[in-house]
């Protein structure tokens, strides 16, 4: 790891890895407690339509691709918020359509398109400079946003209507949160790609909400797990040549049963002392 850490685009691979930590556990808290994480799946997916789009008109691929994800977001929160019962069936129609538009747009392009694969399955270790410059803006502010309406997210995540009759807006909440969400996507697809990404914001909260009692400890943790899967499966990309974000997928999921059977195991013992 070391010897690793000498190479430039490795360090840049590892400042990378945890300014996005940062953003998976965060976000991804917020993502799990709200049970956002279909919308947060259709978001990722649909942000594909972006990705051909941006190769279509020739722009960069993050306008583009973030531009896409925002309206997707709104569309996808505003029929949420007006027919809950039906929600899973348009976002997945707006899942579809995006992946679908992305793959006609790219077709229709001529001449040789850049590393599609990349965005797919993730690409950390060829990140630049610039977008660590991207990655550290887009921590920063969503740590001041999460920090400023702590009070409110933490009230509608646990009971919407108290939240309400607080005066919490909670509408305007929702939809600054899945903002939040399609910019932390966006930028993580970089990392480890479309396919992966929800796996990575979901898994780290999900272990930290079995040991933690507010919700703060369990953004901490989540932000720490990430950073914890995220290192080791960087080593393990580098080491053996493995794909990255498929390596700190895989190392995140070891992670996730071996916190399951953990858990299992002192229920067992719980039941025992009885």
């Amino acid at each position: 790891m070391l010897d690793a850490l000498q190479l430039d685009f490795f360090r840049h691979a590892v400042a990378v890895g945890l300014l996005a930590s940062l953003l998976c556990g965060l976000i991804g808290t917020l993502v799990v407690i709200n049970r956002l994480v279909f919308l947060s799946g259709g978001i990722a997916h649909a942000a594909y339509g972006g990705i051909g789009l941006s190769v279509f008109l020739g722009i960069p691929f993050l306008a583009g691709t973030l531009g896409f994800a925002l309206t997707s977001a709104w569309v996808m929160a505003a029929i949420t918020l007006k027919a809950k019962h039906r929600s899973d069936t348009i976002i997945g129609v707006v899942w579809a359509v995006g992946m679908a538009l992305g793959i006609i747009l790219i077709d229709l392009t001529p001449g040789y398109h850049v590393d599609l694969m990349s965005y797919l399955f993730g690409s950390i270790l060829t990140v630049t400079r610039e977008d660590l410059y991207i990655l550290s803006g887009a921590g920063l502010f969503v740590i001041l946003v999460v920090g400023y309406f702590y009070h409110d997210l933490s009230s509608m995540a646990f009971d919407e209507e108290f939240a309400r009759l607080r005066g919490v807006p909670v509408e305007g909440l929702y939809f600054l949160l899945v903002c939040m969400v399609a910019l932390s996507v966006v930028l993580i697809i970089r990392v480890v790609g479309l396919i992966l990404v929800m796996a990575l914001m979901t898994i780290p909260p999900y272990i930290a909400e079995g040991y933690t009692a507010s919700l703060r400890s369990m953004m901490l943790l989540s932000v720490c797990l990430s950073v914890l899967f995220m290192t080791a499966g960087l080593y393990l990309s580098f080491s053996f040549n493995l794909t990255s974000g498929a390596a700190i997928i895989l190392t995140a999921a070891v992670g996730f049963f071996i916190s399951m059977g953990l858990k299992t195991f002192l229920k067992g013992r719980k039941k025992t002392a009885r």
